[in-house]
């Protein structure tokens, strides 16, 4: 019989049977870069830190049989060796596979001063969709504020913060005194502080990491009611894509001061700089794929953990569609003949 030539097979859009399988996928690329930022937990090497989660999470992801393309990342082409804006990533898999399409937004590490000090709430994360159900963010701040399920109606990123802080408040059923926000404490947010302490609410001032602030506001039980301030864009959309997992809110607007700027988003097609945008437009896929893992310890997930015969992880994986919210702690034995697995 003669060969005929064969064809490459379509990949196809990431449906919710995918998004199911992809999580322990997706887990397994932010646990082991993880555990690799770990290992230089404390040593003072904010660059070193970065590096090696990056590696690791590139590293993962090409086992991972899908056709990413990284639309948030660690930089530009130019600027970032690897996993950098438009990068193709995954595994190459035999002509009869179908496999996903996927944008995929990553932070390597989040709060990469918190893992080379030691400090708590380093997290490595990545979010993924369907092919444009993530918004390609500029690297510039954003405008945020940040809320749980239940103050979602209520906000209003244009109102004065007293009036925020009040419908929050009176959202979850308790006075003003009571909340606390968390904001990155930096010197552009002087007069906020200023007007949450007026405003008689609390602060809990944080030096990295408004996207797992962000999340812990909109989970139950943290002691967090709220996240407001300027930050990354990038982390904006990473923390919107957790939000639709999590039936959250978040209201953000792009900072836009500068010329060169300006012309930049609008070449990325953005024209409307003053558009307030909400979790379903910074991430409007159906199907979202959200997973972190903790490096230090954090007020959601435990930091990496090392023992003689393994190492233990603790992660955060939503699936959207699916419904799912999974905490997963995971040890990973080093293979050794009389290895002993700890509780």
């Amino acid at each position: 019989m003669p060969q005929t030539e064969l064809q490459p097979v379509p990949a196809e859009g990431l449906t919710q049977q995918m998004e199911f399988e992809l999580a322990l996928e997706f887990t397994r690329i932010v646990e082991e870069a993880a555990i690799e930022s770990a290992k230089t937990m404390g040593m003072g090497d904010r660059p070193k830190s970065d590096q090696v989660a990056t590696e690791a999470m590139r590293r993962t992801m090409d086992t991972v049989p899908m056709h990413g393309t990284i639309v948030i990342g660690e930089g530009e082409r130019d600027k970032a060796p690897m996993l950098y804006i438009g990068e193709k990533v995954g595994a190459k898999m035999h002509d009869g596979i179908k496999l996903p399409e996927v944008d995929i937004a990553v932070d390597p590490l989040e709060g990469t001063n918190l893992c080379a000090t030691g400090a708590p709430n380093a997290i490595t994360v990545l979010a993924a969709s369907e092919r444009g159900g993530l918004l390609h963010a500029p690297d510039c701040y954003m405008e945020k504020l940040v809320v749980g399920p239940s103050c979602k109606d209520g906000i209003d990123l244009d109102a004065p913060v007293k009036y925020n802080l009040k419908m929050i408040a009176k959202s979850l059923d308790r006075a003003v005194k009571d909340l606390v926000i968390i904001v990155l404490d930096r010197p552009r947010h002087e007069q906020l502080i200023e007007e949450i302490r007026t405003a008689g609410a609390r602060i809990k001032l944080i030096g990295d990491g408004d996207l797992s602030a962000g999340i812990a506001a909109a989970v139950l039980g943290t002691g967090v009611h709220a996240v407001m301030g300027t930050g990354g864009a990038p982390e904006g959309v990473i923390t919107a894509a957790a939000m639709r997992c999590l039936n959250g809110e978040i209201l953000a607007r792009l900072v836009i001061d500068k010329p060169e700027l300006e012309q930049r988003v609008a070449k990325m097609g953005i024209r409307d700089l003053k558009r307030i945008y909400r979790a379903e437009d910074l991430a409007p896929g159906e199907n979202i794929v959200f997973a972190a893992t903790g490096v230090t310890d954090g007020s959601l997930l435990r930091g990496v953990r090392f023992f003689g015969d393994g190492i233990r992880t603790q992660s955060l994986v939503m699936t959207r569609s699916t419904g799912k919210v999974r905490f997963i702690d995971s040890i990973h034995v080093h293979k050794e003949p009389d290895f002993k697995v700890r509780f």
